[in-house]
């Protein structure tokens, strides 16, 4: 059995978008933010840092974003999300998994809080500027990070930038907004978006 620990509307609906790609059966488990149950023992014993997305599967226990979206492709390759060890998209999908936490999603905390990244030695994105044009430059090849190739990364990165643009968070770049909008249109995101929005409705005050 395969165990999503959720949040509607945070960082753990694209990990239910994929899931629903994958047309995998799974366990969700929803946590209730506004009564601080992300902190109760029993959750911090799958996550001490009391963060969601995190998974259980036949008892092991994943966090951490690019290893939960690589876990879950590679677990159904059928659904040909992940590219096999030996396909030439392989390492180019592997980096922009790894890139979205190392730099791009740094960088915009840092810019949205204005806070000083410190000098370009000592941090690991280098600059704003940078960051968003290197995104830029690899949307622009299209439709989807990996060129015509569909797979797991464009998941995280749609609905990562889908709320940076509507936050405010990133530049509305015609790059960036054609590239969320094509996948906030997907069936799959369009089912959790509809299903978010009434589990969020549902959440205490």
């Amino acid at each position: 059995m395969l165990t999503l620990f959720y949040a509607p509307q945070t960082r753990a609906t694209g990990v239910r978008i994929l899931l629903e790609e994958l047309g995998a059966p799974y366990d969700l488990h929803v946590l209730r933010l506004r009564r601080n149950e992300q902190h109760a023992p029993d959750f911090l014993a799958i996550n001490p840092l009391g963060k969601v997305p995190a998974i259980l599967h036949d008892g092991a226990v994943i966090t951490e974003q690019a290893a939960i979206y690589q876990y879950l492709a590679e677990l159904f390759p059928e659904r040909g999300l992940a590219p096999p060890i030996g396909d030439r998209l392989r390492g180019p999908y592997l980096r922009w998994l790894a890139f979205y936490g190392a730099s791009f999603e740094p960088a915009m905390i840092d810019k949205h809080l204005q806070r000083d990244p410190g000098q370009a030695m000592m941090s690991p994105y280098g600059s704003y500027d940078r960051v968003v044009d290197a995104l830029e430059q690899q949307l622009g090849a299209g439709p989807f990070m990996l060129g015509e190739r569909f797979s797991a990364v464009d998941v995280l990165w749609g609905v990562a930038l889908g709320w940076m643009l509507q936050f405010g968070m990133l530049p509305k770049r015609p790059a960036f907004t054609a590239f969320a909008g094509r996948i906030a249109g997907r069936a799959a995101s369009r089912k959790v978006t509809d299903e978010d929005a009434a589990l969020a409705a549902m959440q205490p005050e």
